[in-house]
C-alpha cells in the first residue's frame, strides 16, 4: 500500500493528466532555529540515516503509470535557509551516491519498513539546526548502470501501452530540489550530538508531473520533509461500502491532514486503499491527524466525504463505512474556473499554482481529496500559468491556466476518533466549497510566490464556473 505524504505543506501538482508517487528520506533530526534565517551548529557529530521511500496515488490500474523511474545522485543539508547552490556549508548525507548513483522506481514494493532503498548509512554530521535540504537528479544524459529508461537517467512508463518516456527536468540536475524550511516540519531538522536520526523527505510525485502540450513529461516537484521513527509510525484503517457492509467496489482516496499556520487542514499524505478495503500510512512523523475519505463507485457514483478526527499515530482508526447521497444521479459537483497570473507591472508572469477543494466543517476548514476518476488521480491539483495561445485566452495583462475539479456532492460525514470505533454523523444536506488556490515560483521546490500567495473563491455549491483565482506581483 502506498501514501503520499506531507501535502498538508501544499504541493506542486498535475494540470492535464496526473502525476506520481512520493520520495522519502529518512535521516536526521535539529535543534534551534535563528531569527536570521540561519539554524546554528553545536560540538559534537551526530548520526543521519538516509532512505527512501514512494507513496502513490496514480499507479497503475487506477493511475497512469506503472513505473516512474528517478536518479538519484546526492542529497545535501545546510543550516542556513537562504543558502544558494553553489554556497559554503553543505553537508552531504549520501557521499556513497556521488560516484554510484541511485535509479529508483518510485512506484515500486516498499519493505516492510516502508522504504523503497536505503540511500546512505549511518552518516556523520555535525549536530546542528539544518533548515534546507537539496536532493539532486541525474541529468538525462548521464549513464546509468541497469538502466530501464531507454537510455534516459528519469522517466514514466505508461500504464496504457507500456510506453517509456523520458522525465524532463528544469533545474533540479544542476542545483538540486529545494526542499525550504517552510516545508520542514517544524521550520528546520534538528540534530543533537550524539544522536542517530531518521527524516523523511516527500516527493510528492502524483502532483509532481506535468504533460506538457508536446506530450513531453516534466518533473516540477515540489518536497516536503520531516522527521520519522522506525517504529510505531503508521496509521491504518479499512473502508467500507455502508449499504453492504463489503469493500468498496470501486476506488476511494484516503487523506491524512493537519492545519497549516492559517487553520486550515491540509493533505499531509494520500493514499488508495487496496482491493479489502484496508490502507495505512507509512511512516508518518509523530503527530495527531485528521483523516479524510472519498470514494468513487465503479458506476462513477460519489460516495459523501468521511472525516475522522484525531488519530494519533500508531493508532488504527478501525472499520469506516461510507454513505451514498439520496440521489445518485446528483453525486458530483464540477469546480471549473480560471487561475491567473501578473507581476507587479501588470503584465502577465507564469507561476504555477496548486488548486484544492476546501469545505467548512464545524468550523474548521478541510480539504477534500479529489475522489478518483479516470481524470483524477491527486488529491489536489496542479497548474501553471501560461501566455494565451490558440487553446488558452487570457485576459489582457495576464499568464492563466484554466482547471475542473470533480467533487462529491454531498454533505461531509464526520466523527472524532475513539478507541472503540468512529460514529460517523452528517454534518448538513449538500456539500458548499470554496476553491483554494496556492502559488509558487516556477522551479523553486515550493517558495510561495504573488501578494498574496493565497487567493479563495466564494463558497460554491453548484456546477457553474467558480470566479477567477487572480494573483497579483508574483515574480
Amino acid at each position: 500500500m502506498k501514501t503520499n505524504k506531507y501535502p498538508g505543506w501544499l504541493k506542486g501538482s498535475w494540470q492535464t493528466a496526473t502525476v506520481f508517487g512520493c520520495l522519502l528520506i529518512t535521516a536526521l533530526v535539529l535543534v534551534s532555529c535563528s531569527s536570521s534565517g540561519s539554524g546554528s551548529t553545536s560540538a559534537g557529530p551526530a548520526i543521519v540515516n538516509t532512505h527512501l521511500s514512494d507513496p502513490a496515488t496514480c499507479e497503475a490500474p487506477t493511475g497512469p503509470f506503472s513505473h516512474v523511474y528517478v536518479t538519484i545522485t546526492d542529497v545535501e543539508a545546510n543550516v542556513n535557509s537562504a543558502a544558494g547552490a553553489s554556497d559554503s556549508g553543505w553537508v552531504d548525507l549520501t557521499p556513497n551516491l556521488t560516484t554510484s548513483p541511485k535509479q529508483i522506481d518510485l512506484l515500486g514494493q516498499a519493505n516492510n519498513q516502508c522504504f523503497l532503498a536505503t540511500l546512505g548509512d549511518n552518516q556523520q554530521l555535525q549536530a546542528g539546526s539544518y533548515q534546507q535540504i537539496r536532493l539532486m537528479l541525474a541529468d538525462n544524459s548521464t549513464s546509468v548502470s541497469g538502466n530501464l529508461c531507454n537510455g534516459s537517467a528519469n522517466c514514466v512508463v505508461l500504464a496504457s501501452d507500456s510506453s517509456v518516456h523520458a522525465l524532463q527536468l528544469s533545474s533540479e540536475a544542476k542545483t538540486g530540489i529545494k526542499i525550504p524550511s517552510g516545508q520542514i516540519a517544524g521550520g528546520a531538522f534538528t540534530i543533537s550530538a550524539g544522536q542517530t536520526k531518521d527524516l523523511d523527505i516527500d516527493f510528492s510525485t502524483c502532483e509532481s508531473i506535468v504533460q506538457e502540450g508536446n506530450g513531453q513529461y516534466r518533473l516540477k516537484p515540489v518536497l516536503h520533509a520531516g522527521e520519522v521513527s522506525t517504529t510505531a509510525t503508521s496509521i491504518n484503517g479499512k473502508v467500507l461500502d455502508g449499504a453492504t457492509g463489503n469493500a468498496v467496489n470501486g476506488a476511494v482516496t484516503v487523506a491524512v491532514e493537519q492545519k497549516d499556520a492559517g487553520g486550515v487542514d491540509r493533505v499531509f499524505q494520500s493514499t488508495l486503499v487496496a482491493a479489502d478495503g484496508t490502507f495505512v500510512f507509512c511512516p508518518l512523523p509523530a503527530g495527531t491527524y485528521d483523516v479524510v475519505i472519498v470514494g468513487t463507485r465503479s458506476d462513477g457514483v460519489q460516495y459523501a466525504p468521511a472525516i475522522v478526527t484525531g488519530v494519533s499515530v500508531g493508532s488504527t482508526v478501525g472499520s469506516v463505512s461510507l454513505s451514498l447521497p439520496s440521489v445518485a444521479a446528483a453525486s458530483t459537483l464540477t469546480l471549473s474556473g480560471t487561475v491567473t497570473s501578473q507581476n507587479s507591472s501588470n503584465a502577465g508572469t507564469v507561476a504555477d499554482v496548486s488548486v484544492s477543494a476546501l469545505e467548512s466543517v464545524n468550523s474548521t476548514m478541510y480539504t477534500i481529496p479529489l475522489p478518483p476518476t479516470q481524470t483524477q488521480s491527486a488529491a489536489t491539483l496542479s497548474v501553471e500559468t501560461a501566455a494565451s495561445s490558440s487553446s488558452l485566452t487570457c485576459a489582457a495583462g495576464t499568464d492563466c491556466a484554466d482547471y475542473s475539479m470533480v467533487v462529491p456532492s454531498a454533505s461531509v460525514y464526520i466523527g472524532a476518533w475513539s478507541s472503540g470505533g468512529v460514529t460517523l454523523a452528517a454534518s448538513g444536506t449538500a456539500g458548499t466549497y470554496v476553491v483554494d488556490g496556492i502559488a509558487f515560483v516556477p522551479g523553486s521546490g515550493g517558495t510561495l510566490n504573488c501578494n498574496p500567495s493565497e487567493v479563495q473563491s466564494v463558497t460554491y455549491s453548484a456546477t457553474a464556473k467558480v470566479q477567477a483565482l487572480a494573483f497579483v506581483q508574483c515574480q
